[in-house]
């Protein structure tokens, strides 16, 4: 579980080298398991970070425990191909996330009814800049609590996860196409919810399209 340290530092981005030698990191697990710690110190805080944007402080420790346990649990199965574990990472969290929908929504239905955020920490990093502050007004947290769970995970993978499309697909176990799809159709619904105005627009080539 993370502790409060892991809510007031800023988070570091794991260099480019180290993820992708998360494969390695993942293989050497299979005959010495406390290798596997090193995959947690390098993700546990973004992971963290994303998963209480979404359900709160409250909920993120479990939730990104439960996430890392499931991979540990299911390292055998990893697709060594893929050297950053990043998107299988969020993939876990999105499903566990999943089974917490319900609390999702009511965090949003209540941030667009008081305008009162329930998550009080700030986010300052690059993706959640990009969400901008807009991010705790209501009419974005009405709009995100009416979209569907599957296009608000690829919505929110893209802009506050920093996934490109094919990372998201990866995560997901869906085709590329379906994400375009459910962005496509999340963002029109949320610029339709802000009188045509989309803060989690995201410039095309910081999606890696």
């Amino acid at each position: 579980m993370l502790g409060p340290s892991h809510r007031t530092e800023p988070d570091l981005t794991v260099p480019p080298q180290e993820r992708a030698d998360d494969a390695a990191l993942i293989e050497q697990s299979w005959r010495e398991p406390e290798k596997f710690a090193g995959l947690y110190d390098r993700h546990a805080a973004s992971i963290y970070r994303y998963v209480a944007r979404r359900l709160g402080d409250g909920a993120a420790d479990d939730v990104v425990a439960q996430t890392f346990l499931d991979a540990f649990r299911h390292r055998h199965r990893y697709d060594l191909s893929r050297g950053d574990a990043r998107p299988w990472l969020y993939g876990i969290a999105a499903n566990v996330i999943g089974k917490q929908r319900r609390a999702e929504i009511r965090m949003w239905r209540a941030l667009a009814r008081t305008g009162i955020d329930p998550v009080t920490e700030e986010f300052d990093d690059r993706a959640d800049n990009r969400v901008s502050a807009s991010a705790v007004q209501r009419e974005l947290a009405a709009a995100l609590a009416d979209l569907t769970g599957g296009d608000r995970d690829v919505l929110l993978l893209v802009a506050w996860a920093d996934l490109s499309y094919e990372e998201v697909a990866a995560a997901l176990a869906i085709p590329v196409g379906t994400v375009r799809s459910r962005l496509n159709r999340a963002r029109r619904k949320v610029s339709g919810a802000l009188g045509g105005h989309d803060p989690t627009s995201l410039d095309e080539e910081m999606c890696h399209e």
